[in-house]
């Protein structure tokens, strides 16, 4: 294996204020602290320990901003985050690998809100006057040993409880 490069000596024009970054990605300065608590991106200290950060972690708070908003929870977002490198802008290739591992995610989760989308018209309409076809009715709790909720109507249980 190749030994790594030698970290690339930073101009000040590669890094960024705090307040800079805050006007950039829209986020409070305390998210981006929390963020920063939570190792999603790393700053720079000054002399004066004052916080610089790359202007490549735009886009990582950025990718955190969307992925929240896709429904990703901060447990997979920095499971994602981790793989990108530190210290140096993510490649194309970097950010390419993070959109192929939360695809499946996301195509999960769409599918999951389209079945629940579609089924919870007729559970509304229905006024649970059909039992037999209702996808929150569960008699005797017989699928309660698969998991909480309403197992039926978010596709995790049996579809019939006959």
């Amino acid at each position: 294996m190749p030994p790594a490069p030698a970290p690339r000596r930073l101009k000040p024009s590669d890094l960024i204020p705090i307040g800079e970054i805050a006007q950039r990605t829209g986020l409070s300065v305390s998210a981006i602290r929390f963020y920063e608590e939570r190792r999603l991106i790393e700053p720079v200290r000054t002399g004066g320990n004052q916080r610089r950060f790359l202007r490549s972690d735009i886009r990582r708070l950025s990718f955190i901003l969307i992925a929240q908003r896709l429904g990703l929870s901060l447990a997979e977002i920095e499971a994602e985050l981790a793989k990108l490198p530190l210290g140096r802008t993510p490649t194309a290739r970097d950010w390419e690998a993070i959109s192929s591992a939360i695809r499946a995610t996301l195509d999960q989760r769409i599918a999951e809100l389209t079945r629940t989308r579609d089924r919870l018209d007729g559970c509304i309409g229905c006024g649970c006057l059909s039992l037999e076809h209702c996808a929150i009715w569960n008699p005797e709790d017989r699928l309660g040993g698969e998991g909480p909720g309403p197992r039926k109507l978010l596709g995790c249980g049996a579809m019939s409880l006959r």
